[in-house]
């Protein structure tokens, strides 16, 4: 207190050094009792404080807003903005009108927190009235006010109305620009939104952000690793929202070396390790295969929220660690994070590849009973995944009829996993035709009941239904496997012929089923999908696009480092043998991630326990 009343003519100046409530209510009572506030210049200052500093409080801005007798159109755009940040969005639209009431006129800088205010309630409605009050005050063409704009329409859809208004600016700015490559991207258009990109007079990390996120949203997680060698060539500095976009795209390819150097640059360039990016770097070691590492980083990380520990336990998970997942639950309570619906996902897949039904039952009720959370659509699935795995095919049934909301594809789905595993061909049909009257063209589905068909020698059900994907329309998607050596990702697919090295591979590929034949391996053809003759079958077999990776894993790796794939589809039984009698017979350490899982191959044993 000494200091207030030491300087108590000029108590804004005490808010250059005001870092809590307490003192600022202070300095606030300082301002009343001496008629400062009724300044509007120094009442500005006070709202600004109050609604966009670290600590927020809205209702004391407003309180002094009300106490301002004139408020400058500054004092007025702050509480837009923060309103527009808040969770209640909407009060700035409220304040707008009663600025057109009083006769504030509003500025370039009004509207742009008024169209942030419009795309956040998710009001079309609204953003055009804005956007017309714009034109009519002459700020359409605004540079901060026509990005803004653009953002809006893009995020609602309107990709059209986004690229007419960009069309329009004379000379837009790098705001502009970036905004309308978001647009693009929003709208899955990569070719136009790296178009725009490309045009670009100058582009700033934000700019890169934008492109690489478009990419990495969209899938082309390859495009965005070589984006972002560019942007790096280019001079720019990447910064947080570069690194979590390049680290979910190694995620998505299973890249490790170049997840490890982004994690070395961060350390390098002492990027503060967040909650977000903390967050990213589990997600990219638990999905490149590394489970170790990523626990490592999760145990570094002086916070965490709710999604950093659902990370770690839903890569537990993935990897078979479903104990390892529930203790981690235990863990978490204790540091007082309440789960939330993600979480859920992760413990019900951990009980599931673990096989503990009663857990997964018990975590399952504790959603509503305890913790107040919906079950949705996942935690279903999640439910139907865990009985049928278990052979609890009854159970799983009863979880989709019971379902609050129509039975979603992946939930039979499940089911119909679950019945190819126990061999329940009766069920597998009805779960199949309950599968394609909501996805018609659901390859995997077909597949899975054409290798059931297969398996139990109906080539008549097989025919039956390879037809009937013809008369849909339905083409299988090729089985594609990749596996990074020395930062570079090569990419393989069944029967593949196109790799440079792929007569070194195909020689390896000899020698490594010739060694197998003398350990007693016999191909399981049962999975083949055509009536051919049986060394046909061998020969489609032997080029399985998790069999063309390993190979060249073994000419391409040193003997002690692991050999780690990712596949696009579910291992078939076939390959799930040939790889576990490779890591004994080889003395290798095999790392295959499907479309489900990962499995862990050594000395002959999976980490799957065969329960796949």
């Amino acid at each position: 207190m000494a200091a207030l009343r030491s300087i108590s003519k000029h108590p804004i100046l005490l808010l250059e050094s005001c870092s809590s409530m307490a003192h600022f209510k202070q300095i606030l009572a300082q301002t009343i009792t001496t008629t400062i506030i009724q300044d509007a210049f120094h009442a500005g200052k006070l709202i600004a404080f109050c609604a966009l500093s670290d600590s927020l409080n809205l209702d004391y801005a407003r309180l002094i807003l009300s106490l301002t007798k004139e408020p400058t159109i500054f004092s007025l755009n702050t509480m837009i903005r923060a309103y527009s940040k808040s969770s209640t969005p909407e009060e700035g639209l409220s304040l707008y009108h009663h600025m057109k009431k009083t006769g504030v006129p509003p500025d370039n800088f009004t509207f742009t927190f008024l169209v942030r205010t419009c795309t956040q309630i998710s009001s079309i409605g609204y953003g055009k009235v804005v956007h017309g009050s714009a034109i009519k005050l002459g700020f359409e063409l605004d540079g901060h006010v026509e990005s803004a704009l653009i953002h809006m329409y893009a995020n609602f859809g309107h990709v059209e109305s986004a690229r007419q208004l960009f069309g329009k600016s004379p000379d837009p700015d790098i705001v502009a620009w970036t905004a309308m490559i978001g647009a693009w991207a929003k709208c899955n258009d990569l070719d136009r939104a790296r178009e725009c990109f490309d045009r670009m007079p100058r582009r700033d990390s934000i700019a890169w952000n934008a492109m690489i996120t478009g990419y990495v949203h969209a899938g082309y997680s390859r495009e965005a690793l070589s984006l972002f060698d560019d942007m790096q060539r280019d001079g720019v500095r990447p910064n947080e929202a570069t690194m979590v976009s390049v680290l979910s795209a190694c995620s998505h390819l299973g890249a490790m070396d170049q997840g490890k150097w982004v994690h070395v640059y961060i350390e390098k360039h002492r990027l503060k390790l967040t909650v977000t990016l903390g967050t990213a770097l589990i997600d990219m070691y638990a999905k490149c295969g590394n489970i170790d590492r990523a626990m490592e980083v999760f145990c570094r990380m002086q916070e965490k929220n709710v999604f950093t520990w659902s990370s770690m336990m839903g890569g537990m998970a993935m990897h078979g660690h479903g104990d390892a997942c529930i203790e981690l639950l235990g863990r978490m309570r204790e540091a007082g994070v309440a789960p939330n619906e993600v979480t859920f996902v992760a413990l019900l897949h951990g009980c599931s590849v673990n096989g503990s039904v009663e857990k997964g039952r018990e975590f399952f009720n504790q959603m509503v009973g305890v913790y107040r959370i919906e079950p949705k659509a996942e935690h279903y699935g999640c439910m139907v995944d865990l009985y049928g795995r278990a052979g609890l095919l009854s159970e799983a049934v009863g979880v989709i009829h019971g379902m609050p909301f129509d039975p979603h594809a992946g939930a039979w789905g499940a089911l119909l996993g679950a019945c190819r595993l126990h061999k329940n061909l009766v069920l597998g049909e009805y779960a199949l035709n309950k599968i394609i009257e909501i996805e018609s063209h659901h390859d995997g589905a077909y597949v899975l009941l054409s290798n059931m068909y297969a398996a139990s020698n109906q080539w008549d059900g097989v025919s039956g239904l390879r037809s009937l994907m013809r008369e849909r329309g339905v083409r299988k998607e090729p089985g594609c496997s990749v596996i990074e050596v020395d930062g570079v990702v090569h990419e393989f697919f069944v029967g593949d012929r196109s790799h440079p090295n792929f007569r070194e591979i195909e020689a390896k590929l000899g020698e490594i089923w010739g060694r197998l034949r003398l350990e007693g391996y016999m191909p399981n053809t049962t999975q083949v999908l055509f009536d051919i003759e049986e060394e046909e079958k061998e020969d489609s077999l032997s080029r399985h696009s998790e069999k063309l990776a390993i190979a060249f894993g073994f000419i391409s790796l040193g003997p002690e480092v692991p050999i780690r794939i990712v596949k696009n589809l579910r291992v078939c039984t076939d390959c799930h043998d040939v790889t576990k009698l490779m890591s004994k017979v080889f003395g290798r350490e095999i790392v295959v991630r499907d479309r489900n899982r990962f499995h862990h191959f050594r000395d002959g044993t999976c980490s799957c326990m065969d329960y796949w």
